[in-house]
């Protein structure tokens, strides 16, 4: 987030509009107190988590990864309880049967 005095946003406007349009905001100050904001307009909520993963992208505050997402996770099936099974004795059988 960018902060500027009212003569920055005057004397820079088309700057701050360009950082606008690539997702950044700017808050105009009087004497140090903030008194508008100049964000983007979003189209849509998927627009904005876009838009908000690039901004955190650009600030270096995450790194996306580098390999597609995976649709599936073969997860084994949960063992099932019976009446009167002591769920720890459940898992630790199913704990010791991975070793």
């Amino acid at each position: 987030m960018k902060m500027a005095t009212i003569s920055q946003a005057k004397n820079q406007f088309s700057a701050f509009i360009e950082l606008v349009r690539h997702g950044e905001t700017v808050i105009v100050t009087d004497r140090e107190r903030p008194v508008a904001r100049i964000e983007p307009i979003i189209a849509s909520a998927v627009d904005d988590d876009d838009m908000r993963v690039a901004r955190l992208e650009r600030t270096g505050v995450i790194r996306r990864g580098a390999c597609a997402p995976v649709d599936e996770v073969d997860l084994p099936e949960p063992a099932e309880a019976t009446h009167g099974t002591d769920i720890l004795t459940i898992l630790m059988e199913e704990r010791e049967g991975a070793r």
